[in-house]
């Protein structure tokens, strides 16, 4: 089972392989291959990554426009047909975004071409807004609204991550690094409504965008960026959903790496 994996922007393939260590463990080593590659474009690390990790850090697009992210297709592509086959794509974050964005134009666009891969697993990720606004898709103030504002928690919460991971001494046992989340947007224990998946109507949403493949979606109660990961979650028909309790991150504990790992064994199943 060989799996492309994607990174997050302002990090690399070094550091989502660390990211992904713990769960990875737990899967069969002669059945899996994992392969980890730096996005095509250099930019500034993520918060709290220069602290953490000795690595060039990379995006998947320089500006979140439709072309760019058209672009990060070609890429794609181009990449599966010199280093592939793939069975699975595995995103974080804006490696979310460009498998979930591969695939809503790949279905409304071309259908009945054949995909390159058979499956895919979103962990912190969403849609950009961009691509939605390309493919005429009805977009809400309220979900624009949303997304502004979860950006925004997300880089303050960062932020917080990148001063405690300057001052190790402040960080205390039992102490939650992600904070709580009463001020966040979502409410983790209310899963929304398809006519307002945070400004998102799935009821009226055009089914030829629909993402028919397998789909697992891993997401935190603690990540400001919850609402993307559901609203992803609801593109997708033939999906699994999962809550790992942490923020935009991969929790390295037993039980949830067992749980990945478990899903990631439930993906197999299904396309093999």
């Amino acid at each position: 089972m060989r799996v492309l994996a994607l990174h997050g922007q302002g990090t690399s393939a070094t550091i989502f392989k660390s990211q992904t260590v713990a769960f990875r463990a737990k899967l069969e080593k002669s059945e899996y291959e994992f392969d980890f590659v730096d996005a095509p474009f250099h930019c500034a690390p993520a918060p709290g990554i220069k602290v953490l990790f000795e690595s060039g850090t990379y995006t998947w697009w320089p500006k979140q426009t439709p072309n760019a992210i058209r672009g990060a297709h070609k890429w794609l592509i181009d990449y599966i047909e010199e280093n592939g086959p793939f069975d699975i794509l595995m995103g974080f974050s804006q490696g979310c975004s460009l498998i979930g964005s591969f695939l809503l134009y790949h279905y409304r666009e071309t259908p009945d071409e054949p995909l390159p891969f058979k499956a895919a697993m979103f962990v912190c990720g969403g849609l950009p807004l961009p691509v939605l606004d390309d493919l005429q898709l009805p977009v809400s103030q309220k979900a624009r609204d949303i997304n502004d504002e979860t950006v925004r928690l997300l880089k303050q919460r960062a932020g917080a991550l990148t001063d405690l991971a300057k001052n190790l001494n402040q960080i205390k046992v039992g102490m939650s690094l992600w904070g709580e989340t009463k001020d966040l947007v979502h409410d983790p224990n209310v899963y929304p409504e398809e006519s307002d998946v945070y400004g998102l109507d799935f009821t009226a949403m055009p089914k030829d965008v629909m993402i028919k493949i397998p789909t697992v979606h891993i997401f935190g109660a603690k990540d400001p960026r919850w609402p993307a990961s559901l609203q992803l979650a609801h593109f997708c028909e033939n999906r699994k959903l999962y809550d790992h309790g942490g923020g935009h991150d991969i929790p390295r504990s037993t039980d949830v790496s067992l749980a990945i790992a478990a899903l990631m064994e439930g993906l197999k199943e299904q396309i093999i």
